[in-house]
């Protein structure tokens, strides 16, 4: 990363993502800067303010028009669970001398921190764990964040802190989840328990499990309950909890070998869906509900990529380019931010009435599950590859591509 694009971050001024071009084809690692600064720009805000125990303090709380309610009772655990939960894989990356080690060193810092105060009833910013159904949703990011970096996130945390975040997480269990992909927030949680407090409800583990198993529908796809819905939940949740969930399971010795299978295949298989509803211009089409999570609808794409799981019709540089399109447009799209940095409601920009009655600032901090493939080291052929096009834009140029066929 360059000098000048660290010191932009460090110091909060306007950041080069608007001058770089998005299909840069002769210096594929300027991709991974960008990636970094998008990331940075997001989050810097949030972890800036809870690192100094301020977050209730600072974030605004912008509702859609037909809120439920003020939504200050859940906003704040939203943001912050939600976005850890992206970063967490480049954090896990931990500090070097590189200048993005000192990035991730900053923001890991700030990362313990806010843990500490989110889960301290003596803090400013303790959050709500118990108060409304809401709660259940994002403790399951904030114990995902930590499945995802457990060396960087976890185990530097106080004996103290440690029991906190137990205790929260174990509060969840008064909230009764809704008949749907609900049900896996319950199972992220015990997950998260198992792993680090051998404590997990097994029922509540293992149920969901056995539920989104028999609502798998074909072709790599997942009914949110019993029924097909056509939106983004099968990449914003489903897909990669069920994913965390049995990889934890299997390395506690709880045997899913089988399970985890089935899933990771078509878990592949929708991801290969998802790069195909990528348009040559990096749009997408506006299906279903949440469309203010923007660009964390390609969570499981970015996450099968970190994985090293893409199926072989796709190169992982022409995943980065897709990916990189993506967001670079809805970042750039003016009002995405307030003045502040703060995101703002909308899917392309700011548009209020996009948002449901759930939607409130903190929800929007979703979006960073995006990053998961900065969990990928730098060297590695998704940063270092020459760049592709993909599908869509294969297609649309006239080019041949792999015929598409469904999975069973």
């Amino acid at each position: 990363m360059s000098n000048k694009l660290l010191i932009l971050l460090f110091f909060g001024m306007p950041f080069l993502v608007c001058g770089q071009n998005p299909e840069d084809q002769e210096f594929p690692s300027h991709s991974r800067e960008f990636y970094v600064a998008s990331l940075v720009r997001i989050a810097d805000p949030l972890l800036s303010a809870i690192s100094k125990d301020q977050l209730k303090l600072q974030m605004p709380v912008e509702r859609s028009p037909g809120a439920w309610d003020d939504r200050t009772h859940v906003t704040y655990l939203e943001g912050f669970g939600r976005l850890l939960s992206g970063m967490a894989p480049w954090l896990e990356l931990g500090p070097d001398d590189s200048s993005e080690g000192k990035l991730r060193k900053k923001y890991l810092e700030m990362a313990r921190k806010g843990i500490t105060n989110a889960t301290n009833p003596e803090a400013a910013d303790y959050m709500n764990f118990t108060e409304d159904r809401q709660p259940l949703v994002d403790a399951a990011f904030l114990a995902q964040a930590l499945l995802r970096a457990p060396t960087q996130l976890w185990d530097p945390l106080p004996a103290e802190t440690k029991q906190q975040v137990i205790k929260s997480l174990k509060a969840t269990r008064s909230i009764e989840p809704y008949y749907s992909n609900w049900l896996l927030f319950s199972s992220m949680i015990e997950a998260t328990l198992l792993k680090f407090d051998d404590s997990a409800d097994d029922f509540r583990l293992q149920q969901p499990i056995r539920k989104h198993m028999e609502w798998y529908l074909g072709d790599g796809t997942y009914g949110d309950g019993p029924d097909f819905h056509w939106d983004y939940y099968n990449s914003f949740v489903i897909q990669p909890m069920l994913l965390d969930i049995l990889k934890t399971m299997n390395e506690a010795g709880l045997k899913h070998e089988e399970e985890y299978e089935a899933v990771l295949k078509r878990a592949k298989r929708y991801a290969e869906i998802q790069e195909r509803l990528i348009s040559p211009e990096g749009t997408y089409p506006p299906i279903g509900r949440s469309l203010a999570y923007r660009f964390g609808a390609f969570q499981l794409l970015s996450q099968i990529a970190l994985w090293e799981e893409l199926p072989e019709k796709l190169e992982p540089s022409q995943v980065r380019g897709a990916l990189q399109k993506v967001i670079f447009n809805q970042l750039n799209a003016p009002g995405t931010f307030d003045e502040n940095g703060w995101l703002q409601i909308g899917f392309f920009g700011h548009q209020p009435s996009i948002g449901e009655g759930y939607i409130s600032t903190g929800s929007l901090y979703l979006c960073s599950e995006a990053f998961l493939v900065l969990g990928l080291p730098e060297n590695n052929r998704f940063w270092t590859d020459e760049a592709k096009p993909w599908t869509q834009k294969k297609i649309w140029n006239g080019q041949n591509i792999p015929i598409d066929k469904a999975e069973k």
